[in-house]
């Protein structure tokens, strides 16, 4: 990271969609080779454990406000909603590839029949800190990322299946590293929900992705995250630059567009389906944020990743 660039007082929400029937997502191959950081200035979070391997290059990793230097060999551990960044140093770049993770559906399916408390305490382990480890220092934990890469990047027959039993191991050594935190890593402790400044919006954010199919009141919403109307609004003012119904129609209109996407449903039973009771207050939504009516858009997907969800300058869909 060039030392002199100041980061600006703003966040941005990368928001990830889970591929069907999977647990993981992998952010795999050349497009990970680059400058990091060039033109940004600001950290982001995401909604799912995110999991980074850096083969080349190196550069600062921000998780909060510490800086950690990394270099080829080292890799990442990220809860979900932490704020971070990476910055490769200046006229060089850095080899990485990603796994995020959908701990809090993943870790009650693959451990059922487990008591519900020793679930939770793992996922509370896992979310507990922001890591940046050597390789050298935890080879078991680094095999096992490497591994479910390879994997993911076969795509071989049952290859899921196979991805899956290496995550459910590489869950529970995160977990037991984190309840030890043994020297050889960097990395800062996750502050208790009650300590963070922003944890009502993430609180918010969980809920809207759960629900966003359902009626949300905004007051409703303010009392899920034990907070008033009137700081939930500001919060989301401050932290997503938009008020909480425009998050949470950018949501349902995201959803939207994978069910127009990947189905042939009728476009009044998709609006219902992402939480719209009303099909003009849909289509008029889907005008504001698409720029064309859900029909128009439906004939040219191939604008898809270019277009859905920017979530204004401060959320988006992804990298």
């Amino acid at each position: 990271m060039n030392r002199n660039k100041k980061k600006k007082p703003k966040i941005e929400f990368r928001y990830y969609q889970m591929p069907a029937g999977s647990p993981i997502l992998a952010l795999l191959g050349q497009k990970w080779v680059q400058a990091y950081g060039r033109d940004i200035d600001y950290l982001h979070f995401h909604n799912f454990l995110e999991i980074g391997y850096c083969y080349d290059g190196q550069g600062t990793l921000t998780l909060g406000e510490q800086e950690f230097r990394f270099t080829g060999g080292c890799f990442s551990v990220i809860p979900k909603n932490y704020p971070h960044t990476t910055d490769s140093d200046p006229d060089t770049c850095s080899r990485w590839e990603y796994l995020f993770i959908d701990v809090e559906k993943f870790l009650p399916e693959v451990n059922q029949g487990v008591r519900r408390e020793r679930i939770e305490r793992m996922m509370k382990q896992i979310d507990s800190r922001a890591v940046l480890y050597n390789v050298k220092d935890y080879p078991k934990i680094a095999g096992m990322i490497r591994g479910i890469l390879d994997i993911m990047r076969s795509t071989e027959e049952f290859y899921l299946e196979e991805a899956k039993g290496m995550l459910a191991a590489l869950l529970v050594n995160i977990a037991r590293e984190n309840s030890g935190w043994k020297k050889g890593a960097a990395g800062i402790e996750a502050a208790e929900p009650e300590e963070r400044p922003a944890i009502p919006v993430y609180r918010a954010l969980d809920y809207i992705t759960l629900h966003y199919m359902e009626p949300i009141r905004v007051d409703e919403l303010a009392d899920w995250c034990h907070i008033s109307e009137a700081h939930l609004r500001r919060l989301f003012s401050s932290y997503i630059k938009m008020s909480p119904m425009e998050y949470i129609n950018r949501v349902r209109i995201r959803m939207a567009c994978e069910y127009l996407k990947t189905t042939d449903d009728p476009v009044a039973d998709i609006a219902h389906k992402c939480g719209f009771s009303i099909l003009s207050t849909f289509n008029r939504n889907f005008k504001e944020i698409m720029g064309v009516s859900p029909h128009v858009w439906r004939k040219r997907p191939e604008n898809y990743e270019q277009q859905i969800l920017k979530f204004a300058v401060h959320s988006e869909e992804g990298w």
